[in-house]
């Protein structure tokens, strides 16, 4: 279960990466970059999905890209970063760890069609 919470991790990293895209993209390759990072987070996202519950990997997932997109956009854009500010994403990051701690996995679904007494 640790490797989907490292493909979770992941992807709310690439979430960062897209949303600033979707803001400062301005040329071909920018816009590349970005459809290609927002492919990739939303399809490890689905990913995730099959094994932590969604909620709680929805939650950790716009969490993550929340902080790092308010961190990101201060640290390479100019973007005002407030003590209140950092305070509110030390508190979605406690938050996400939290859910981390109390999730488990989903159990196991059964093989399409099997469901159903298919051979």
């Amino acid at each position: 279960m640790a490797k989907y919470w490292v493909l979770l991790v992941t992807a709310g990293i690439t979430e960062v990466g897209w949303v600033s895209g979707l803001k400062h993209a301005s040329s071909w390759w920018e816009w590349l970059l970005t459809a290609i990072a927002l492919a990739f987070s939303f399809w490890s996202l689905m990913e995730v999905t099959r094994v932590l519950p969604v909620g709680t990997a929805y939650a950790a997932f716009t969490g993550i890209g929340a902080a790092g997109t308010v961190v990101g956009e201060a640290l390479f854009y100019g973007g005002e970063l407030s003590a209140a500010k950092l305070s509110l994403v030390g508190l979605m990051i406690v938050g996400i760890i939290g859910l981390k701690a109390t999730s488990g996995s989903k159990p196991a679904q059964p093989a399409a069609g099997k469901e159903r007494g298919a051979s």
